[in-house]
């Protein structure tokens, strides 16, 4: 009899890697935020062409970051690092030459590397009792890390060959909870989507995605509880000590 899941999925922010941790060890190195340096690489780079007031650039982020965010929540969507910055300079009229404007979607998309963000506690132990029992993938949304970046900080933190499958919003086109990203998911991992148990800590997406293909949410609050009252997640993990037995819960 097969079992009812087959396969695990993991947001990444927040359920793998720890979002913003990062922010002390720059400012301990004396860096500006990533929010503050991403808007000062830009009036950089423009501002060695011609003069540019940086309040003008200040205005134009902040307006594409908003639009960036209203289509990403009623969209499922999420633009490339690319999409952004075109859509940045465009605001202002401006424009660079191709080449710098690689070097500054690298930087934007590379800041996480050079200063990276903490691994949550107890996950990897979680995704090696996990791992060679269930297929194991990740659904992430790309903000400004790209897929092929968030590889990177996985591989380089040793998880990366315990996943069979990696699902990035950037990649693929769409975001959580868009169905695709599921099925997508299912594709790779060769299992049906209703096979899967999702772990997330955003109900929206990461539980009422993959429940509304048949799937099961599991809702985490090892780093943050963004509403575990009002989740229709069907299970919480408060310590991820406890994600095999959940998991295994599903299949008795």
């Amino acid at each position: 009899m097969a079992l009812s899941i087959q396969a695990v999925t993991f947001d990444l922010w927040d359920t793998i890697i720890i979002d913003d941790s990062d922010e002390p060890k720059r400012a301990a190195q004396g860096l500006l935020s990533k929010y503050q340096t991403r808007r000062q690489l830009v009036w950089e780079f423009l501002n060695r062409h011609e003069p540019i007031d940086k309040a003008l650039v200040d205005v134009s982020y902040a307006a594409t970051d908003a639009a960036f965010r209203k289509v990403w929540y009623d969209q499922n969507c999420t633009w490339t690092v690319k999409e952004r910055l075109d859509i940045v300079l465009q605001g202002l009229k401006r424009t660079l030459p191709e080449q710098e404007m690689a070097k500054l979607i690298r930087l934007h998309e590379e800041m996480e590397l050079d200063i990276q963000p903490d691994i949550v506690p107890g996950i990897v132990d979680a995704i090696k009792e996990l791992h060679g029992r269930y297929k194991l993938g990740v659904i992430s949304d790309a903000i400004f890390s790209s897929g092929r970046v968030l590889r990177q900080l996985l591989a380089e933190n040793g998880l990366e060959d315990y996943f069979d499958v990696f699902i990035f919003s950037d990649e693929i086109g769409c975001s959580k909870p868009d169905p695709r990203a599921f099925e997508a998911a299912a594709r790779g991992l060769q299992v049906d989507v209703n096979r899967i148990a999702h772990v997330g800590d955003r109900d929206a997406k990461d539980i009422k995605g993959p429940q509304a293909l048949g799937g099961k949410g599991i809702y985490t609050t090892v780093v943050n509880d963004r509403g575990s009252d009002t989740t229709s997640a069907d299970a919480i993990c408060r310590d991820y000590a406890q994600l095999a037995e959940i998991v295994d819960s599903f299949n008795n």
